[in-house]
């Protein structure tokens, strides 16, 4: 719901959760106050000083659960990590690990009838990720295709 509530802007908001073993487990979401654009999703210190109050909140009350990571929606132009989002995890899961990403397209989960979203985590600095061609299709609007794609391999 949160991201369909941006219309054609981005949204974004963190995940809680815990990690069981290999296993990430998402138990809940809140959206973050931010400044969405087309193009892109602005976290300023009013977001972070509410993540940081929500989470002090919930331990207070007794959810044992922490920030697990974070999401983001992309309307209209597909679930990828652009070089911003890249930098974004990177940062995230060198303070945290593990931490996800998730981007969830809500204008083609509405036109297909199914949900649209990726997960995804970052290679940590200096590895060599093995060359393989991209796993799926999927069309992206001209004026992001500059940015597609680019950073698969971080």
């Amino acid at each position: 719901m949160h991201a369909r509530s941006g219309g054609t802007l981005e949204v974004m908001g963190m995940m809680i959760g815990k990690v069981d073993g290999q296993t990430m487990i998402v138990m809940d979401a809140f959206a973050l106050p931010v400044e969405g654009s087309e193009t892109r999703v602005n976290a300023h210190t009013a977001a972070y000083e509410y993540m940081s109050q929500y989470m002090n909140s919930a331990h207070s009350v007794g959810r044992l659960e922490n920030a697990i990571g974070w999401y983001h929606s992309h309307p209209g132009y597909g679930c990828w990590l652009s070089g911003v989002d890249c930098s974004t995890q990177m940062g995230n899961q060198q303070y945290q690990e593990p931490f996800l990403a998730v981007v969830i397209d809500p204008t083609r989960t509405i036109s297909a009838g199914k949900v649209n979203l990726g997960a995804f985590r970052t290679y940590p600095k200096g590895y060599k990720p093995p060359d393989e061609s991209p796993a799926e299709y999927q069309t992206i609007p001209l004026n992001k295709i500059e940015d597609f794609g680019v950073h698969c391999k971080q």
